[in-house]
């Protein structure tokens, strides 16, 4: 049966110019999933990952500890929702001082952004952001053979959302599973005869014992 890993992004630069650089502990957190990855001996058909800049360089950090010489397909279908976008309309523009402060709104917001629909004022609704995941988890599904495996690096409300849809429930994905997604965890999908399938969600143990300084949520 063929695995797909999905891998969040290490910790992005909260508060800075560029949130969507890699901060250090980023880079350590990517180095770290490598080993983590490398530990599990699989071997990857496909590597894919979302086109944002803490998407690529999680990928390319990590795959360089893993040592796999698979090229990365970039697929912006697997980009993060655009949570300045969502905040300027249901938060009033949020500005990113306090994380704790902000994840409040941005949790609010997200929570307006489903119930806005189809009709929401963002430049992409919560059902187009749905069926672009859903999506690109198809289209790699598809694109597998007997048994292979694939290991994208993408974002944590990708990564609930596609979780929660898998049971199910998207909404609930996004609002609940994406808020306690950590930096570079690894969420496992089997795919088979049954079709996709949540084997695990979130796996860290790469951050316990003497690694655990490295855990983040944000």
């Amino acid at each position: 049966m063929g695995a797909i890993y999905l891998v969040r992004h290490g910790q992005a630069s909260f508060g800075a110019a560029d949130y969507d650089a890699l901060s250090e502990r980023g880079f350590e957190q990517s180095t770290v999933v490598g080993r983590e990855l490398a530990r599990r001996g699989v071997e990857f058909a496909q590597v894919r990952s979302g086109s944002l800049a803490r998407q690529r360089d999680t990928a390319a950090t990590a795959l360089k500890t893993l040592g796999s010489d698979v090229a990365v397909v970039e697929d912006p279908r697997w980009n993060e929702y655009d949570h300045v976008d969502i905040s300027r309309h249901h938060a009033g523009g949020a500005p990113q001082e306090d994380s704790r402060e902000y994840q409040g709104l941005l949790d609010a917001a997200l929570g307006a952004w489903v119930a806005a629909g189809a009709d929401g004022p963002c430049a992409e609704t919560w059902p187009a952001f749905l069926e672009r995941c859903t999506a690109g988890l198809t289209d790699l599904v598809e694109s597998l053979g007997k048994g292979e495996h694939a290991l994208v690096f993408t974002s944590g409300g990708v990564i609930g959302t596609i979780a929660g849809a898998v049971l199910g429930v998207p909404e609930v994905g996004l609002l609940k599973f994406n808020r306690v997604t950590v930096n570079t965890g690894i969420t496992k999908l089997t795919s088979g005869r049954g079709g996709v399938n949540l084997l695990t969600f979130n796996e860290h143990p790469h951050f316990e014992a003497e690694a655990a300084q490295l855990l983040t949520y944000r």
